[in-house]
């Protein structure tokens, strides 16, 4: 019996179509669509993109100065296991800063990194806010929760996001950073 390579080629790049087409179809309109309507529905968030892979969802987005990380992570995390099921959720938001609020995180980062190493929390904020009395105008905020510390600095109309794992990663820089 012989095989014609023009029937079979064609077979395979039907069937490989129609198989990478129902995933990117599902991919895009189950889970990249549902995530991109609750993230842009969130008060204070400007959506730059979203990705979703095997095992994460990850989210790039933009804050506006004085929205809460912690309540944007909170309701985008509840309202997206629906349908991301246990994929985990990731954060990364694109910063606004200035070179002196570079600067200044700079050199309160090794107290805070001190402060997550021994799971010392509540030192974060009493640090913090001693710091930025020597600043200008920058003000800190800090919240936690289960997963977090997440750390606010504002400058007029510039911000700088920072999430914390509180479960720490092998330490080097922080992954959501």
């Amino acid at each position: 019996m012989k095989l014609r390579l023009l029937p079979v080629l064609v077979s395979v790049v039907i069937s490989a179509s129609v198989l990478f087409g129902g995933w990117f179809a599902y991919q895009s309109y189950a889970m990249e669509n549902p995530l991109e309507s609750i993230v842009a529905k969130t008060p204070g968030v400007d959506l730059v993109n979203t990705r979703i892979t095997n095992n994460e969802a990850i989210v790039e987005l933009k804050l506006q100065p004085g929205t809460s990380l912690r309540e944007t992570y909170a309701k985008i995390q509840n309202e997206s296991t629906a349908f991301l099921g246990k994929k985990e959720l990731k954060l990364k938001v694109v910063n606004d800063t200035t070179p002196e609020m570079e600067q200044w995180w700079s050199s309160a980062l090794f107290d805070v990194a001190q402060a997550m190493e021994t799971r010392h929390y509540a030192q974060i904020p009493t640090t913090l806010q001693s710091r930025v009395k020597n600043a200008s105008d920058m003000k800190v905020a800090t919240e936690m929760d289960d997963k977090f510390v997440f750390i606010t600095l504002t400058d007029g109309d510039k911000s700088k996001y920072v999430m914390l794992p509180r479960t720490p990663e092998k330490m080097g820089v922080w992954p959501n950073e």
